[in-house]
Parts: C-alpha cells; sequence; structure tokens
C-alpha cells in the first residue's frame, strides 16, 4: 500500500499524459460517482456518456491543450484536476478528485494551490469552474481559496459556477 502521509502534486501537459499512469482510474472514478450523485447511477465505464469514456480511454487526446495535475503518493496517483489553457485571460478548472482514502490529506488542497499557481503563470486573470450543488465540501474548499458564486455559464440545473480572480 503507498504511503499515505507523502503526496507529491506532478504537472503533466495534456500531450504528455499515459494510460498508464492512473489518470484514468481516478477520471472513472469521479465520473462514475458523479452519476450516482446525479440520481443515474452505471454500472462500470462502459455505461457513462461516450464523451466521460473517452476521457477515461484516452486523457491525452481529450486535454490535448490543457495541463493535468497528478497527485502521488508512493507510485500511485491519489488526486488529480485538469486546468484549461486561459481563453481571454480565464482558466477553468475541471476534474478535482481525491481518492476517499486520502481525503482529509489535503490532497484537494494541493491540487487547487498547484492549479491556481498555474494559472497566474499562464497570464490568467481568472479562474472559473462548476461544482455540483450537493459537493458542499467542494463548495467550502473553494469558497476557502477565495472563489465566490457568480452568474452560471451553463444551464446544467443544480450546477453552482464560482469564480476566483488572480
Amino acid at each position: 500500500m503507498a504511503d499515505q502521509r507523502e503526496v507529491s502534486i506532478v504537472r503533466r501537459p495534456g500531450r504528455g499524459l499515459s494510460v498508464e499512469d492512473g489518470l484514468g482510474a481516478l477520471l472513472a472514478a469521479y465520473h462514475l460517482r458523479t452519476e450516482a450523485e446525479k440520481g443515474e447511477p452505471v454500472a462500470d465505464v462502459d455505461g457513462l456518456p461516450e464523451r466521460y469514456r473517452a476521457e477515461i480511454s484516452d486523457p491525452r487526446t481529450a486535454f490535448v491543450d490543457n495541463v493535468v495535475l497528478v497527485a502521488v503518493s508512493g507510485d500511485a496517483a491519489v488526486g488529480c484536476l485538469v486546468v484549461t489553457a486561459p481563453v481571454d485571460r480565464r482558466s477553468e478548472i475541471k476534474r478535482l478528485w481525491t481518492e476517499p482514502a486520502f481525503r482529509g490529506r489535503g490532497v484537494a488542497s494541493a491540487l487547487l494551490g498547484d492549479a491556481l499557481a498555474h494559472a497566474a503563470e499562464s497570464d490568467a486573470g481568472a479562474v472559473r469552474l462548476s461544482v455540483w450543488k450537493w459537493r458542499t465540501g467542494a463548495i467550502a474548499l473553494y469558497e476557502r481559496f477565495g472563489f465566490a458564486v457568480t452568474e452560471s455559464w451553463d444551464e446544467r440545473d443544480q450546477l453552482v459556477c464560482m469564480e476566483r480572480a488572480l
């Protein structure tokens, strides 16, 4: 078992991703959990919408223009986060996920902090994200990092849109 006390964050350009780095398994867990929380559980990855299956099976193509942060403990990937390239000086954070056994250990905070640093280095003036309203722990984390609820850019019901200036 991986040492749960030491976690490092690795930045990878989307075009440098590999299916073998554990990212696919993290994305699968993220999407399966999200579908279940939305009341639309599926038995396995094959039941997910095609766009999510594409991320899982080929993250290099799905995130080619983005940077993916992977939290690693020992040789195991235990968390991930995607940061989009800035558009109109605004980056977006997507797919924040921490393996349940590693929650409460600062993994999500480390990923988020590194994502904000990367966005600033990429000349973004702001970072935005969307989060399901029932993910109150994630919303509290984002608020601690200075994100505030903003007008929605996504029409999906129960989605909270947040933004933070850099």
